[in-house]
């Protein structure tokens, strides 16, 4: 009777001892994907609804309305006239404030609906606004308006006039090289 109480003990202490290594084996596992995340996931996963702080220390809130690679797109809630359209480069962003439950939910692996989205370029979004020949701010230190004619790797030029003209002869005042490091964001008026 001692020797089948020994053989449960040792059973109990086997099963305990692979228990504890699977659990930490998944500890490490979830560590290790924690490291392999990037701002862009962390947004991906996080509610539509973002605090974000930028460079220039403006904070705006935003609805977020797409995420391409390296850009997110949103309707300005607070922080500029409300409803005004924003494409703000991840590059610019310095902080986002989220509750608990936003924190937690960053985390979690994104269902991302579109694929080809998530592979656009801010670039690629800039060329859009060029060939719709949209009236832009370029915002930042020192906020520009104007139209984008075209767009580089890291950098577009801008035709300078004011803030919801077309931009035709008499009407722009220059035209500006302006690396998108300049600026912390894109406000569509």
């Amino acid at each position: 009777m001692r020797f089948e109480d020994l053989f449960d003990d040792l059973e109990s202490q086997l099963e305990a001892e692979l228990d504890a290594e699977q659990r930490d084996l998944q500890a490490e596992e979830e560590r290790f994907r924690l490291g392999r995340l990037e701002l862009r996931d962390r947004i991906a996963a996080a509610p539509r609804l973002l605090d974000v702080t930028l460079r220039a220390g403006t904070r705006l809130r935003l609805r977020r309305m797409a995420l391409g690679r390296d850009w997110l797109n949103g309707i300005v809630l607070d922080g500029a006239p409300a409803e005004t359209g924003a494409i703000v480069p991840l590059q610019a962003i310095t902080g986002i404030v989220l509750d608990g439950d936003g924190a937690a939910a960053s985390v979690q692996p994104a269902k991302e609906a579109n694929d080809l989205q998530a592979r656009l370029s801010f670039a690629f979004a800039l060329r859009d606004l060029a060939r719709r020949r949209a009236s832009v701010i370029l915002e930042g230190h020192a906020p520009v308006a104007g139209t984008i004619d075209r767009v580089g790797r890291d950098h577009l030029d801008l035709a300078v006039h004011e803030p919801g003209e077309r931009p035709r002869v008499g009407v722009v005042r220059t035209w500006r090289i302006v690396p998108f490091a300049a600026f912390d964001w894109v406000r569509l008026p």
